[in-house]
């Protein structure tokens, strides 16, 4: 039996899991047509710059219960064969939830996952951006209340059943383990060029700054050297 799928987003007081905090997460299982929508009470003040996106203040947090509290119930929600759905799943959410659970001794369920990010950029490198507002707009869904979590809960399965199209959750998964021949750039100044054409001294400092290095760029990087653009 295929899983399960259910979406879902974290809002954070920054983009370092290991040291910032989730302050929101939700998510929506399909299937059992239920929601679950939480703020986290962070232990310390949420930064003006992480407020100006989400819209989550201190006070909308105030008497929140913590992640001791909130991961079980989470958990629970998310019981069963599930599948989590994620917009940059494997280097955001899912890292901050690892972290969160660890950070409060709690067990962290064997759950499999999808990037949706990384979906798209690897079965529609035509695009020139992937961000998950962009994809909305692309394919003509309703505006909402962006970097809200279960607003961007509700975008996000929109924007993956356009993306997955018919295909079962298992070959969905099946194709996501697949190394891919990727021909144009997909991340970057040079976003959608193709790779014969990104310059050397790119690909180096792409390279030495480890953005290549990266789980999800490993075939990125092995087209490379393919290309001669980047040594062993």
């Amino acid at each position: 039996m295929a899983p399960r799928p259910i979406y879902y987003d974290t809002e954070t007081t920054g983009v370092r899991p290991a040291k910032d905090r989730i302050i929101e997460i939700a998510a929506y299982d399909v299937e059992r047509d239920r929601t679950f929508c939480s703020f986290v009470y962070p232990e310390g003040p949420i930064p003006p710059e992480s407020t100006a996106i989400s819209g989550i203040t201190d006070e909308m947090v105030k008497g929140a219960p913590l992640f001791s509290e909130v991961g079980p119930a989470f958990a629970a929600f998310c019981e069963g064969d599930v599948v989590l759905v994620a917009h940059n799943n494997d280097q955001f959410d899912k890292l901050f939830l690892e972290h969160e659970y660890n950070r409060f001794g709690l067990s962290m369920p064997s759950w499999l996952y999808f990037d949706t990010l990384k979906w798209s950029r690897k079965y529609r490198p035509d695009l020139p951006r992937h961000s998950l507002q962009f994809l909305r707009e692309l394919f003509g869904i309703e505006a909402n209340q962006a970097h809200r979590a279960l607003d961007d809960v509700y975008v996000l399965h929109q924007v993956s059943t356009r993306l997955i199209d018919d295909l079962s959750w298992d070959e969905i998964l099946r194709l996501m383990t697949q190394s891919s021949e990727i021909t144009r750039m997909p991340f970057g100044k040079y976003a959608g060029k193709p790779l014969s054409e990104v310059p050397k001294d790119y690909v180096s400092w792409l390279a030495k700054n480890g953005a290549l290095d990266k789980s999800e760029n490993a075939a990125l990087r092995e087209n490379f050297k393919k290309l001669g653009l980047l040594g062993e």
